[in-house]
Formats: C-alpha cells, structure tokens, sequence
C-alpha cells in the first residue's frame, strides 16, 4: 500500500521558470490552492501565496513594479 501524505507532506510537482539556463532558479508548484514558490539553491526554503497574492506580484513583475537588483 502506498503511503498517505497530508496535503502539506505529500511531495509537490515543482516546475522549473523556462527563462533559467543556469540551474540556480525558480521553481513553482500549486499546493491544495496555494502557490508555492522556492529557489533551487535553497529547496526547503518554501513561500506560500494565496492565489490573490500571487495574481498581484506577477502584475506587479510585468509592471516593472520592482526594478532590476
């Protein structure tokens, strides 16, 4: 028998930005109607979005709304 995970223990679909060509890069996976966004160099760092939140940072990313570092 399989085992059963919670939704927050189960492992996520993490989906990797096609703009990455250097392997250090963003990955996203949809958890139980959250998004879920963390950095290939640090996985088990994880930020949870509510779909809401995450609709107004990609605006606000297209918008120029945060520059360039």
């Amino acid at each position: 028998m399989a085992p059963r995970f919670s939704p927050r223990q189960r492992p996520l679909a993490w989906r990797k930005s096609t703009f990455c060509q250097s392997g250090e890069c963003a990955e996203v996976a949809t958890d139980d109607g959250e998004i879920a966004l963390r950095n290939t160099r640090a996985p088990e760092e994880v930020v949870r979005f509510t779909v809401p939140e995450w609709q107004a940072l990609v605006a606000g990313i297209k918008a120029g709304e945060f520059g360039q570092p």
